[in-house]
Order: structure tokens, then C-alpha cells, then sequence
């Protein structure tokens, strides 16, 4: 097994997480927790939603509902995760990506559920998950799909947490941010590979990470770019270069109607 980097940040959000699990779990049982997931009716499609959108060579856009994270502090002050939500599949976001961590990023269970009500589109549950109990979790809570980042887990974990995801019928999104992360995320059978542009150790964003590492994709694959859009001629680079799905928060928690920058970036 290759030696994680993990960076110092990252490791400090884990080291949180396992704890809050620890909580979690005195407060439900994972038997119980299990039995609620498995009553869970099916999810919206979340893979089968990007692939029908790029089907119609049009690029798929998941569109994040992100409070604050810990390099911008607060991002958006006035935050109504139905509001948003709505907005965004009015103004044609394929799918939504919602942060429920509480301690780094300001999120809540909560926040993905109102926006998962709110709205038809499919929901990823954007957390640090590096325990089974959080994938049963993120079924009870509505989420359709979970991120794993491949610099936060093992191999081993990697394959136990998207297995529990098949099981469930949860949609994955494998994070990575470079070549030696692409290999072992490209080891799990997951449709879905991430390319994150932002540097954990940095924050700098550069867009050519995902640019660089494309070649190396797995043809059967979707790579979804992650950081980094912040103009139409970025999409519009990126799209003619071979990428067709975006997750982008930043550029839409930061502007006084997500809604209409959104039909800004996608106009055709």
C-alpha cells in the first residue's frame, strides 16, 4: 500500500471526524442506523444524471451549497439551502453537492435534506467520510450519492466504503488530486473520478491538475473537475478539452443570486 500524504489540515479534520463518529455512534446504534438506510427508499440516479446530461453535449454541472470553509471563513452569510437549491435546478444544475460537516465548513445534515426537499435533482453528500456508519448515514439523510478522498483513506477503506455504498445503492464520486491518488481511486469500480484543482497543502488552485492527469483516466470513466471555474471561458476550455462535469461552489455561494450566475456560465 503507497504511503498517504496526508496533509497537516486534513489530518486535523480527520482526527475531529473519527471523534464525531464516536458521538454518533453512542447516540445511534450502527444496527439501528443500518436498519433505517436498508428501510430507505432509492435515490434519484446521481451517475445516470451526468451521463444524460453530457448525452446532450451539454456540460453537467453540480452545483454546491457551501456555507464557509476553512481557507475563505464565511462565504455566505445568508444561507437557505431551499432557496439555493431551487434556484439552481431552475437554472438548469444537473446535480447538487451539499457540505454537511459542522466544525470546518459550517454544514449540517440538515442543509441536505432542506435542499434535497427543495428540488428534484440528485444530492452528494460532501463530507470526509472514513467510516461505514457515515455512508448508512448519508442514505438516512437523503443523499444520493457520497465523496470519498482517496488522500484520506486507505486502500482497504477506499473498498470497504464504496462497497457499502453499492450495497445501498449509492452513487460515488472518488476524489483525487494526483497521479499516484488517480491510481488507486481508478482501482475501485465507481464510474465517477474527481479531480480536485485545489492544493490541500496550499489551497492554490491550478486547473491544469485536471488537464495533466486526463490522459491517465480510464476511458469508462466521468471526471467531474473540482476548484478552480470561475468564468465560461474556463468551462469552455475545459469542455473542448474533454471535460463535461463540473463541481463548482465558490463562484455561486459568493454571488447575490447563485440562480441567474449559473444560467450565466451555462448560456449558450
Amino acid at each position: 500500500m503507497p504511503v498517504q500524504k496526508t496533509p497537516d489540515l486534513l489530518k486535523t479534520i480527520l482526527e475531529h471526524k473519527a471523534g464525531e463518529i464516536r458521538d454518533r455512534r453512542a447516540a445511534i446504534s450502527l444496527a439501528n442506523l443500518k436498519q433505517q438506510a436498508l428501510d430507505c427508499p432509492s435515490g434519484r440516479g446521481f451517475t445516470s444524471a451526468l451521463r444524460q446530461t453530457i448525452h446532450t453535449h451539454a456540460p453537467a454541472i453540480i452545483a454546491e451549497l457551501k456555507k464557509a470553509s476553512p481557507s475563505r471563513g464565511v462565504i455566505r452569510k445568508e444561507f437557505h439551502p431551499g432557496q439555493i437549491a431551487q434556484a439552481f435546478a431552475s437554472a438548469g444544475a444537473t446535480c447538487l453537492s451539499v457540505l454537511t460537516d459542522i466544525r470546518f465548513f459550517q454544514g449540517s445534515d440538515a442543509f441536505l435534506q432542506h435542499a434535497r426537499d427543495a428540488c428534484v435533482l440528485p444530492v452528494l453528500r460532501k463530507d470526509f467520510l472514513i467510516d461505514p456508519y457515515q455512508v448508512f448515514e448519508s442514505k438516512v439523510i437523503g443523499a444520493d450519492a457520497i465523496l470519498l478522498i482517496v488522500a484520506a483513506l486507505s486502500d482497504l477503506q477506499l473498498q470497504e466504503l464504496a462497497g457499502t455504498a453499492a450495497e445501498l445503492g449509492l452513487d460515488v464520486l472518488v476524489e483525487v488530486h494526483d497521479r499516484e491518488e488517480l491510481e488507486r481511486g481508478q482501482m475501485l469500480r465507481t464510474p465517477l473520478i474527481g479531480i480536485n484543482n485545489r492544493n490541500l497543502h496550499t489551497f492554490e488552485i491550478d486547473l491544469d491538475i485536471t488537464l495533466g492527469l486526463l490522459p491517465d483516466v480510464f476511458p469508462d470513466r466521468i471526471v467531474v473537475t473540482e476548484s478552480g471555474i470561475h468564468s465560461r471561458l474556463e468551462l469552455m476550455r475545459m469542455r473542448r478539452l474533454g471535460v463535461h462535469a463540473f463541481l463548482i461552489g465558490e463562484l455561486f455561494m459568493q454571488a447575490a443570486d447563485p440562480g441567474a450566475k449559473l444560467r450565466e456560465l451555462i448560456a449558450e
